[in-house]
């Protein structure tokens, strides 16, 4: 689901390699915004070049970052502001579950989950989610979530417990590896007029049906729920029906009913 950039991205940042986890393969991306003004970078990435064209374009970092200054600032001022990290608006944290690790007898539900990283700038973002953080590269039962710092992905989280989700389900990795990232750059760059509400997103790989799940607060809150709804089908590009559903259903219900539908 490759699409041209809009108008809304407005810079390209040229981001030096971050030593996290491994290697990082780190090269310009083009940043989306709905951020503060101070916040100006986008979230849209820029792939698909070679690594002539890559090695081109670092030999010209200046000139592949905008910043934003007065005509006459000097030098070392444009510099310095190029190499500052670009903040995003909230700390959001990486989470995994891999029930398909043996688990010890009784294990309660949940007793895989395990957060791996919280960031808050664009730069870790991307240096994360280009070295591990892909969906097709989950085991068959395993999910991804990234959720806002302090909320856990369980339904038992304060912050979760009277809510419910919105689902898209896709049978091709290659589309889920999509739908994910869009989900991704639009939370974190608060695509959302309701992002108050958004708790985190989750996707899921199974056997014979992927899926991606918006976790939201307050489920009986309609219009709110509605909001968000139509506008993660925008952001996904997405033609068929998509539902939502109460977590209080799912915990009594195996296949929960949907409570709204887009």
């Amino acid at each position: 689901m490759e699409s041209s950039p809009s108008g809304k991205h407005q810079k390209l940042l040229n981001r030096p390699p971050l030593v996290l986890i491994g290697p990082p393969r780190l090269g310009y991306q083009n940043l989306r915004p709905k951020l503060t003004s101070h916040q100006n970078a986008n979230l849209r990435e820029t792939r698909g070049r070679n690594l002539e064209t890559e090695r081109e374009m670092a030999s010209d970092a200046a000139a592949a970052v905008e910043v934003t200054t007065s005509a006459d600032a000097p030098p070392a001022t444009v510099d310095a502001a190029a190499k500052l990290p670009h903040k995003v608006e909230r700390k959001w944290s990486f989470w995994c579950d891999n029930p398909s690790k043996p688990k010890q007898q009784g294990a309660a539900w949940g007793s895989s989950l395990r957060k791996l990283y919280t960031f808050d700038t664009v730069e870790e973002f991307w240096s994360l989610y280009d070295q591990i953080f892909r969906p097709s590269k989950l085991v068959i039962n395993a999910d991804f979530h990234l959720f806002k710092a302090g909320i856990e992905p369980k339904w038992e989280d304060p912050e979760c417990a009277g809510g419910g989700k919105w689902t898209v389900t896709s049978n091709r990795k290659a589309n889920l590896d999509n739908m994910w990232l869009e989900t991704l750059m639009a939370l974190i760059g608060e695509q959302f007029d309701e992002a108050d509400e958004i708790c985190g997103v989750v996707a899921s790989v199974r056997q014979r049906q992927d899926k991606i799940a918006l976790w939201t607060k307050t489920a009986t809150n309609e219009a709110a729920q509605m909001s968000i709804g139509r506008k993660w089908k925008e952001i996904l590009d997405v033609t068929d029906k998509i539902s939502y559903s109460f977590h209080d259903d799912s915990k009594r219900e195996r296949s929960a009913k949907n409570r709204y539908s887009v």
